[in-house]
């Protein structure tokens, strides 16, 4: 058939066959690979137009890593290498079988083995080659060959879904090592070559060195001011990571969020360490000019860094900078001293759980039994994570299905033990705590849920946090142990709120239009941020290339088509003379009273834009600032678990490479590898197709023959 003419395609070989010998030999004797001369029909991976039009070798050296520390033996002038070479119909040369590189029939077969070493590294070694570990390059066909064939089996295909797999189940590169891995592919096919470890690692580096390039360039193309977030986590080699992602809210009122990078933080880890490697990625992203917060992990080392960079903005008057801690993260600590004071009777509750979980036979009994007791209906596995959600999880247990759990734990004394069995005082303590964190377990669970977790909305749940505290530490009702409690959690509570009290986040809070000056904290409810809000605004956002805003009908009407209601002309004109009347649109802004708590937010600002023109710029800065450094389902339940075991096991050669490129794959940007998109729909396409090539009756039946 002929081959593709075009140097944005590659063309590579169908899969072969494999013939099945006799029995009573050993295993390894049944297997042998037959090259057929009536290959399939070449399978295409898509490529951009602006890829190396002769090789892109996939970060392979042009000669072949030797396959053992032997020194290899002189090749003698035999027919070796012809069978991957065939005569053209004149009988004048020679052209090869994988890429269609003709040589003179005169040739000698040396030149033919080097060209296999060079182009098809493996190919050289013949039977050698079901051994060769090295990698085989993708070879782009530039011209059509007329009486060509397909090529042969190329693994490139499947090393691409390997690397595919190794990122989206962050997996280091060594895992493909592994041996009963390795002979689970030789079952197979014993032809089957994999990549070296070192081979996908290099291969790693670069796809995230090429999409890394993509992540520069979108953000260069960000109109508005950008936060970002910092997260820290050591891994079991005890290198001390940090995460660094931006938010930024476009043109089209969309929450963006992407990671940038994950540094590395040399010894000792301190502030200044920190700095120095926040600044050089806000460096490469050309950024540092253009960035409004950041938001860190509480940590005294973040938050040093923070202040230096935040005094090096200033000194540079670049613009407004601030840095606030995470909220999620002094949630998590102010219900962690909640729950210290019940710690014991959550671990019983937490070892019946488990042992719920692990019996099918006792799990239905349970169920039957709080049926019978009208204790709720309760899903397995049941949640018995140390994470908040797990922790609750427990309390809930025994303050709603405190029958079903007496009941299970005597019918099967035997296996459980009487020791989970709770006294009335431990009783008693459940259902105080229980009543105690429900406000917390709420405001978490909404805090995890809302689509965008806006620094008003969460300061407005921490100080109804604060007051939930008060209350019962000031309770004549509440036991010592619970006001002991509480104590501590309102230190924590104090000091978040005292970090957060600057004019950045009054003017973040405001400016959602579920807040504004009426659900605002009132340790943030100054007359001077007021005065200092309308000032920057007025400073900074009341340019004169805005339109007028009493100019005629709004961009609204016009998408209305001119079928604007009698009503609502009238309520648009008697805006626009109250907002021309205004000082400014911030004025006018706060005098309108709050939008409904469920409303969306960006929705709400996308809508009323043409209203305010000039502030909604303002707004689509400061809403942009998190007020969490990580996702908050990450600390409050046990889905926490699963990403800290992922971070911290991951292998230190590969960390940044894979979770970079894992980030980009999740928000759309393209995999690629230097200039070339790996088209991976493409692949599992080809794959399936080939699967199903290979399980058709008429393959059975050679394979059977």
């Amino acid at each position: 058939m002929s081959l593709i003419n075009s140097p944005s395609r590659v063309t590579v070989g169908d899969a072969n066959y494999m013939d099945w010998g006799g029995a009573g030999a050993g295993l390894n004797n049944h297997y042998r690979t037959t090259y057929k001369d009536d290959q399939k029909s070449m399978m295409e991976v898509a490529l951009i137009s602006n890829m190396d039009p002769v090789n892109i070798g996939l970060g392979c050296s042009d000669k072949p890593a030797p396959v053992t520390s032997l020194k290899p033996r002189k090749k003698t002038m035999t027919s070796v290498y012809l069978k991957f070479f065939e005569t053209a119909a004149d009988g004048k040369t020679r052209r090869c079988k994988f890429c269609g590189q003709s040589y003179s029939i005169a040739t000698a077969t040396g030149n033919l083995g080097r060209h296999l070493a060079n182009r098809h590294p493996g190919y050289d070694k013949s039977g050698e080659a079901v051994s060769n570990a090295a990698a085989r390059p993708v070879t782009v066909v530039k011209k059509s060959q007329p009486h060509g064939k397909a090529n042969q089996v190329d693994y490139d295909h499947l090393n691409w879904l390997l690397i595919r797999w190794l990122v989206l189940a962050s997996l280091p590169p060594s895992t493909l090592e592994e041996k009963w891995l390795v002979n689970s592919y030789k079952f197979l096919n014993p032809s089957i070559q994999l990549w070296p470890s070192d081979k996908y690692r290099t291969v790693l580096d670069e796809v995230f060195r090429s999409m890394r390039e993509d992540v520069r360039a979108l953000l260069e193309q960000v109109s508005s001011k950008v936060s970002i977030t910092l997260d820290f986590w050591t891994s079991f080699e005890q290198i001390y990571y940090m995460s660094v992602t931006c938010q930024w809210i476009d043109e089209n009122w969309c929450f963006q969020k992407l990671l940038l990078d994950i540094c590395r933080i040399p010894y000792p880890c301190g502030g200044a360490e920190i700095y120095r490697s926040l600044i050089k990625v806000l460096k490469f992203y050309n950024i540092e000019n253009r960035i409004l917060s950041c938001t860190h992990d509480n940590s005294t080392s973040a938050m040093h860094a923070c202040h230096t960079l935040k005094e090096d903005l200033d000194g540079q008057k670049i613009g407004p900078f601030c840095y606030i801690p995470c909220a999620a993260r002094t949630l998590n600590a102010i219900i962690d001293d909640g729950l210290r004071s019940a710690k014991q009777v959550i671990s019983k509750i937490r070892e019946f759980a488990i042992e719920l979980n692990a019996s099918p036979v006792i799990s239905e009994d349970f169920i039957q039994l709080s049926t019978a007791y009208q204790e709720g209906i309760w899903k397995f596995p049941l949640d018995v994570s140390a994470r908040w959600s797990g922790n609750y999880q427990m309390l809930d247990l025994v303050r709603k299905a405190g029958k079903s759990v007496d009941a299970v734990i005597r019918k099967y004394e035997e296996v459980l033990g009487s020791r989970m069995l709770l006294g009335s005082s431990d009783k008693s303590a459940v259902s105080i705590m229980h009543q105690y964190l429900e406000p917390f377990y709420k405001t978490t669970n909404n805090i995890c849920t809302s689509k965008v977790p806006m620094v008003g909305l969460v300061l407005f749940f921490v100080d109804h946090i604060s007051e939930t505290i008060t209350s019962f530490r000031e309770s004549r009702l509440s036991p010592e142990w619970l006001k002991n409690a509480a104590e501590e959690m309102a230190k924590k509570a104090r000091n978040y709120i005292n970090q957060v009290c600057n004019i950045f986040t009054y003017m973040t809070a405001i400016l959602d239009p579920r807040i504004k000056g009426d659900l605002i904290p009132d340790s943030l409810n100054s007359e001077n941020f007021l005065d200092e809000a309308r000032t920057h605004f007025i400073r900074n956002y009341s340019a004169s290339h805005f339109s007028s805003m009493s100019s005629g009908y709004n961009a609204q009407e016009i998408e209305d088509g001119g079928s604007v209601s009698f009503a609502e002309e009238i309520a648009r004109k008697k805006r626009r003379t109250s907002m021309s009347s205004a000082t400014d649109e911030l004025t006018q802004y706060l005098s309108e009273a709050p939008a409904p708590i469920p409303t969306d937010v960006l929705e709400w600002w996308k809508v009323n834009s043409t209203r305010y023109p000039r502030l909604s710029v303002m707004a689509r800065d400061f809403l942009a600032v998190q007020a969490t450094s990580v996702v908050p389902e990450e600390l409050f339940c046990g889905k926490g678990d699963e990403i800290d075991k992922q971070r911290i096991c991951m292998s230190h050669d590969s960390t940044q490479a894979i979770l970079c490129i894992k980030s980009w794959i999740q928000v759309g940007i393209k995999f690629k590898f230097k200039s070339t998109e790996i088209d991976y729909e493409r692949l599992m396409e080809l794959a399936a197709a080939a699967a199903a090539t290979d399980n058709s009756p008429s393959s059975s039946d050679k394979k059977q023959r």
